[in-house]
């Protein structure tokens, strides 16, 4: 991580351009699970550059914002998932089967029929282009394993555990290569520890030490209650957090601004550094530096400075370009208020 006290990152997504992926259908699938090639405007034999062009914009507006670690905006994928989940052995995409979302909407899913196997690496050439293209620190993200077991249909293990060990196996040799790419910090996605927390308590942890088994460099795990194009009305406080105390990675990210978490659940962590969400993605509004500060203020009333990690909540790519960015400035400026008052 960035040696600055109260460094700046992002979760991972950033906005994708309109001339790039068709946004209104990309915000009627929320999140795509099995691929969805329709949302690229681009043909398949020019995707490839238009995507590399797109992530170099959203790379320079993470520089100008001035934001710490950066990631390269999740910029080639359809959804914080289905790119690396679709891309494994043992994963039926072409005949997906539907299932209740978070939401409580049905959404289309793959069916794992058959040993789950990674074929080879999914996201290093993200890793090795991001790296080639800034000085700065920077943080490549993966669905978690416990996530991928519960937006897809077993019809293979028979176990919900079994499958998300496997899976967890599967993310464990991405995440050794990730590292060997040059990814300072490498996050697990794991919203879904949130929406099924008992049988969380039962595995969760478990699999999530065994996908980062061996790293080799910072570790983060990102939990959240779904984006806030989809989800409204967010609870105050996780159902399941204080369990992510005994897991083996170095950070755990939450979001904190629009449910208005209560920073007393902070408390809980005292062993990890936090990134703590400090923009409300529900609010197209831009919030002021001096907002920010004032959010950052709680947190800091439970949790030493030196654990802290300043962000946003999750979801940066359904916003608009211009309030992303502005968002992202206004993060580091209120940022940079507060670390001026501790190092007086």
């Amino acid at each position: 991580m960035s040696d600055r006290l109260l460094p700046t990152t992002v979760v991972g997504s950033y906005v994708q351009p309109d001339w790039l992926v068709d946004r209104d259908m990309l915000k009627a699938i929320v999140p795509p699970r099995v691929r969805a090639h329709d949302i690229w405007r681009i043909a398949p034999d020019q995707l490839e550059e238009a995507q590399d062009a797109a992530t170099l914009a959203a790379i320079h507006d993470m520089e100008r914002a001035g934001i710490d670690v950066i990631t390269d905006g999740e910029i080639r994928r359809e959804s914080y998932s289905n790119r690396f989940a679709t891309a494994l052995d043992g994963v039926d995409i072409d005949n997906p089967a539907e299932v209740p979302g978070r939401s409580g909407r049905p959404i289309l899913v793959p069916r794992i029929t058959g040993a789950i196997k990674r074929k080879g690496p999914i996201e290093v050439r993200d890793v090795e282009f991001l790296r080639a293209n800034t000085d700065l620190k920077i943080k490549i993200t993966l669905p978690g394993p416990f996530t991928m077991t519960h937006t897809a249909v077993d019809e293979h293990y028979g176990d919900d555990e079994a499958c998300a060990m496997a899976l967890a196996e599967a993310v464990n040799e991405e995440v050794r290569d990730l590292f060997a790419a040059g990814a300072d910090v490498v996050q697990i996605d794991e919203p879904w520890m949130q929406a099924k927390p008992e049988q969380a308590r039962r595995y969760a942890v478990k699999v999530i030490n065994k996908a980062l088994d061996g790293a080799t460099g910072t570790t983060a795990v990102h939990m959240c209650f779904g984006y806030a194009h989809a989800v409204k009305d967010k609870p105050n406080g996780y159902s399941f957090l204080p369990e992510l105390a005994t897991c083996n990675a170095d950070q755990i990210s939450i979001e904190a601004a629009q449910p208005g978490l209560d920073p007393a659940a902070l408390d809980a962590l005292q062993n990890k550094k936090i990134i703590v969400g400090v923009l409300n993605l529900g609010d197209e509004n831009i919030e002021t530096p001096d907002i920010i500060a004032q959010r950052i203020r709680a947190a800091l009333e439970h949790l030493p400075a030196d654990q802290m990690i300043i962000a946003p909540d999750c979801g940066m790519k359904y916003l608009s370009r211009p309030v992303a960015f502005g968002k992202l400035k206004a993060m580091a400026e209120g940022t940079a208020i507060v670390r001026a008052e501790l190092e007086g």
